[in-house]
């Protein structure tokens, strides 16, 4: 039997973890790589899903508010921007699941008790994956496209790349 190399993802200098490969891992690896770097300088990645979960910060979910159940839904990857407050939760999608005006709702139901604001950010690995979604993203969401990862598209809304009033803690 051939044994496949999982892909590795480094969280930082000393910290990497393993995820399986294929599937949407290699988004979540650009997520990570490319996106982070780019639109959250400061930001803390605190979980990293996978078929199995792959990496959870309980630290920071803890001081956050987040309480995870495990039959909730959770988003793909979650960063913790500690300088502005903010915790992004993004969506890695290869073949499902942009974040549609549903899936917002349950995102910010999943998370109304934390204590920062939130933005949503669906990520595809490119335009042509993102043209089979496009009528389905919602509106004062952001969208990111790992082979042109300097830009972000934003969906309307008087903000870019930022919490809305209705996901800021209360």
């Amino acid at each position: 039997m051939r044994k496949t190399a999982d892909i590795q993802i480094h969280l930082s200098p000393s910290q990497v973890i393993h995820l399986s490969p294929g599937g949407q891992n290699p988004l979540i690896k650009d997520i990570i790589e490319k996106f982070c770097p780019r639109f959250a300088k400061n930001g803390i990645v605190i979980y990293v899903g996978d078929t199995r979960l792959a990496y959870r910060d309980d630290t920071y979910l803890e001081e956050l508010g987040i309480k995870l159940n495990s039959a909730a839904k959770m988003p793909d990857v979650i960063v913790y921007d500690p300088s502005r407050n903010w915790i992004l939760l993004i969506e890695a999608v290869t073949s499902a699941g942009p974040i549609d005006g549903k899936r917002r709702k349950e995102l910010k139901d999943l998370f109304k008790n934390d204590t920062a604001g939130l933005v949503f950010v669906t990520a595809f690995s490119d335009r042509k994956t993102m043209r089979r979604f496009l009528d389905q993203i919602s509106w004062e969401t952001e969208v990111w496209i790992a082979d042109n990862p300097d830009h972000i598209i934003h969906f309307d809304g008087e903000r870019f790349l930022g919490p809305y009033p209705d996901t800021q803690p209360t």
